[in-house]
């Protein structure tokens, strides 16, 4: 005889990582330049003048990037606290759902922080500042940048980890989760060797398509066979 599991109740995994990964990068959109003929946010390896200029030019591009970022991070922290909840359900009681969670929770925070800062930043007559403005872009950009990425590994880590112990999903996936956790840790390196800040989007952007693949694929359920 089959019998199936409780289902889990909650928001759709899938849905939710879709919304986070559409608000985050509407915001980009509006700092972010594919074309580069349009002036794009500055990077911290640029001259102070031009991080300064940017920010007097730009307020509103800087307004509402902050401000789809801001609303990102409510369906990422609602993903963490879903995708724990699944793997309860789904029967793994190790540390794994426990690691997704606080590393979900905290990338969520600092996406969130992260967003607050730019918009103080965008505020009338804050960029008039230099040193204020420069203060505030490196915090943004440290709290945007491996604050985002190192807890964005653990997310990952700890979901790959406990669906690949259950072989709830592909092995391919759980080692393409692996491949993009390990990167994400790595990206801390970039606070004391610049040349490693390729490392951050390294683990963003294929990290946005594997929650995504992950919150569609998960299973609900899970059969249990017992003797008739």
């Amino acid at each position: 005889m089959e019998t199936n599991q409780k289902k889990p109740l909650g928001p759709h995994l899938g849905i939710l990582a879709l919304l986070f990964t559409v608000f985050f990068n509407t915001g980009l959109s509006f700092v972010v330049s594919m074309s580069g003929k349009q002036a794009h946010f500055p990077g911290p390896w640029e001259p102070a003048q031009t991080i300064t200029t940017y920010f007097q030019i730009h307020p509103h591009d800087v307004l509402m990037c902050s401000f789809f970022q801001f609303i990102a991070a409510v369906p990422l922290a609602l993903f963490a606290v879903t995708v724990m909840n699944r793997l309860w359900v789904l029967g793994n009681k190790s540390v794994g759902p426990y690691i997704a969670l606080m590393g979900g929770l905290i990338t969520a925070i600092n996406v969130a922080l992260s967003a607050s800062i730019l918009w103080v930043m965008a505020y009338p007559g804050i960029a008039q500042d230099a040193s204020v403005i420069r203060t505030l872009y490196y915090m943004a950009f440290a709290v945007g940048g491996v604050g985002y990425s190192v807890p964005l590994g653990l997310l990952i880590a700890g979901i790959s980890v406990s669906v690949g112990l259950m072989k709830l999903l592909p092995r391919w996936l759980v080692i393409i989760g692996l491949v993009i956790a390990f990167i994400g840790e790595a990206s801390c390196l970039s606070l004391v060797v610049p040349n490693l800040l390729a490392l951050i989007p390294l683990t963003r952007f294929p990290g946005f398509i594997w929650l995504v693949c992950v919150g569609f694929m998960l299973p609900k359920t899970v059969i249990n066979k017992e003797p008739k």
